[in-house]
């Protein structure tokens, strides 16, 4: 996880159910996050060497969308064709609405583990990957401290990996935010992060079991670019 969103630091009641439930209706579609496995596994086939700018397909944003810029593989890579298998499974899935849904379910995350909202991230959050973030927010509550952390911006969204194993597909994104992270402690004095805006990339796989009819595509992984 980037520095700018880190596990060691990470809307409220009704509002929060109901994001939730806007999420999985951007997300969904049959094209939603699954529940997850056991293990967590690469975005992409073993030995598959990661996507090169030039393999990436600048898209437009979608209408009515936040204006972030979205980035596809092109068709002949290695992603490119799994997002085609992962088309065929799903005839509903669309990359573009994907990383429209993606976007969404990063600022919640961010938002939700800012404030300890645990109701939140279990619905988004695979088993492992809450595990991790539960405790972080325990270690966080039990040393007084607070977080808060404002997305101000989503400059970019870019599939850079996919795989479809069976029915289960991964899908990992490139995140480029424009971000505010302060954690203070229990008299308020700031004990990480600052006021400024901080550019932050970071990389999050996300995985659904297509024939599933839970369209929820859940995080399964989280690291640093």
């Amino acid at each position: 996880m980037s520095g700018g969103f880190p596990l060691d630091l990470i809307l409220f009641g009704m509002v929060a159910a109901f994001l939730v439930l806007r999420l999985r209706s951007v997300l969904g579609r049959r094209q939603g996050f699954e529940r997850p496995p056991r293990q967590q596994r690469p975005a992409t086939a073993p030995g598959t060497p990661p996507l090169r700018e030039a393999e990436l397909q600048p898209m437009p944003p979608p209408a009515g969308g936040s204006g972030t810029h979205q980035v596809v593989p092109e068709p002949r890579t290695p992603a490119g064709q799994a997002l085609q298998g992962i088309q065929q499974t799903d005839p509903g899935f669309d990359p573009n609405a994907f990383l429209a849904g993606a976007e969404g379910a990063f600022r919640m995350i961010v938002t939700a583990f800012a404030s300890g909202d645990r109701a939140t991230l279990r619905d988004l959050l695979s088993e492992e990957t809450y595990a991790g973030f539960e405790h972080a927010i325990l270690a966080r509550e039990e040393a007084g401290e607070r977080q808060r952390s404002e997305i101000r911006a989503v400059l970019e969204t870019a599939i850079t990996g996919a795989e479809l194993r069976g029915s289960t597909a991964e899908i990992t994104v490139r995140l480029v935010s424009e971000q505010v992270n302060v954690t203070t402690d229990a008299k308020g004095e700031v004990v990480a992060g600052a006021e400024a805006v901080t550019e932050v990339t970071d990389i999050w796989t996300f995985q659904r079991d297509l024939r599933s009819s839970d369209p929820t595509w859940k995080l399964v992984g989280t690291h640093a670019a």
